[in-house]
């Protein structure tokens, strides 16, 4: 054989590169924002999620969001770029805010980016970006974790809880949310999520889709942010958010995609 054919077997014996990822980011935010610009947000949005989840189908994604002085915050998207439902639950308050604060518990089907979209009203976009990994469960096809029937029959119901500070951290934390003078609801929704990408280990069927489609937050009689969800949602989520400290009632409507409608109220003890 001679030299030539020698370093050719050699090359073709060699393993092929991986294929170059390639990012979802830059064509969803063309598709979702067509052109407009997004500033750079890192210094007014803060994002706390798990290096690596420690369960795929029920993993918290948090932030903490403070518009730029003088500005007011309008809305709030997160963005799960590489969940087949990439826009995973969007935020818009009725009572635009300086500052806002979520905790949903989310499906991350695989390892992704994320990204939180924050937009002022005065029509200026502010993102910022994270990576999470997973453990390979594959969250939005793994299979419900409690028994359909028992699920519809508590379908809707929520709880409400009030902590009298945002933030259980450090002292610096409380101290803060204390000055900042906000609460934390956090609303417990008791609800299958089904993705329709599941399938009935009884029936081999794939489960029909059924989500959380939107929930009205109104404090004090009056809107405070609704919430658009999807599929990323977790099953029976949790969603916590920052409140005035001053709130003294919440009402709470939750409609799913099969037009369900529920309702909680929780009466409080203003400061």
């Amino acid at each position: 054989m001679t030299s030539k054919a020698l370093i050719l077997t050699a090359l073709l014996a060699l393993p092929l590169p991986a294929r170059a990822y390639e990012p979802s980011w830059p064509d969803l935010s063309q598709a979702l924002y067509d052109g407009r610009t997004l500033n750079d947000g890192a210094g007014y949005i803060s994002i706390d999620v798990p290096y690596r989840t420690g369960d795929d189908a029920r993993t918290q994604v948090a932030a903490q969001i403070s518009a730029p002085d003088g500005l007011l915050l309008g809305s709030v998207t997160l963005i799960l770029d590489e969940n087949p439902m990439p826009v995973s639950a969007v935020f818009n308050l009725d009572q635009p805010q300086p500052r806002f604060f979520f905790d949903v518990t989310m499906r991350i089907n695989g390892p992704t980016p994320m990204h939180v979209v924050a937009e002022t009203t005065d029509g200026q976009l502010f993102v910022a970006e994270a990576f999470v990994k997973t453990s390979g469960q594959g969250a939005c096809s793994a299979p419900p974790g409690s028994d359909l029937e028992e699920a519809l029959a508590t379908l809707g119901d929520m709880t409400i809880g009030i902590d009298q500070l945002l933030g259980s951290g450090t002292a610096g934390e409380k101290l803060s949310a204390l000055s900042l003078r906000q609460r934390r609801l956090d609303l417990d929704i008791s609800h299958p999520s089904n993705s329709g990408m599941q399938m009935d280990q009884i029936t081999l069927l794939f489960v029909p889709m059924r989500y959380v489609e939107n929930v009205e937050v109104d404090l004090d009689g009056t809107g405070y942010v609704d919430i658009t969800g999807s599929i990323s949602l977790s099953e029976n989520p949790r969603v916590s958010l920052g409140i005035p400290g001053q709130t003294q009632s919440v009402d709470v409507t939750m409609t799913d995609t099969d037009g369900t409608v529920t309702h909680a109220t929780k009466r409080l003890t203003g400061y």
